[in-house]
């Protein structure tokens, strides 16, 4: 899959279907287990209508993290297969209680040798991360 990435702003937010966000938690990277799947994937998910792309963002990786306390950063715009998203950052301060909804569990890795649920996306998304930005 061809993973294009634009500078924020560079495609009108509008447009933005999703959000993904790499988050990390005492310096851990934090992954989420869909309760359908046996593969891990960076917390995220479609926009909701008239939501800020920004608070789809703060919405899903509370849904999936169960995070409560974070700052995060928007990094770029990504396009996969026509579809554009905001890829963002969280560095998370607290995590609190999984809430109900479509993820089984949560867990921290130190190094990302898993199965991916979006083996096409997700790493390529994360290796551009690395790359680029120091967090």
């Amino acid at each position: 899959m061809n993973v294009q990435f634009n500078k924020l702003n560079e495609i009108i937010d509008e447009a933005l279907i999703y959000a993904v966000i790499i988050a990390k938690y005492k310096n851990r990277w934090i992954l989420c287990k869909h309760k359908e799947r046996t593969t891990w994937e960076i917390p995220g998910g479609r926009r909701e209508p008239g939501e800020p792309i920004l608070d789809t963002a703060k919405r899903e990786l509370y849904e999936e993290t169960g995070a409560i306390e974070f700052d995060i950063k928007p990094i770029c715009i990504y396009t996969a297969n026509g579809t554009s998203g905001l890829l963002c950052f969280a560095s998370v301060d607290v995590l609190g209680e999984l809430p109900d909804s479509e993820i089984e569990k949560v867990d921290l890795f130190d190094e990302l040798n898993v199965e991916w649920t979006y083996p096409n996306i997700q790493p390529k998304l994360l290796d551009y991360f690395k790359k680029n930005y120091d967090f």
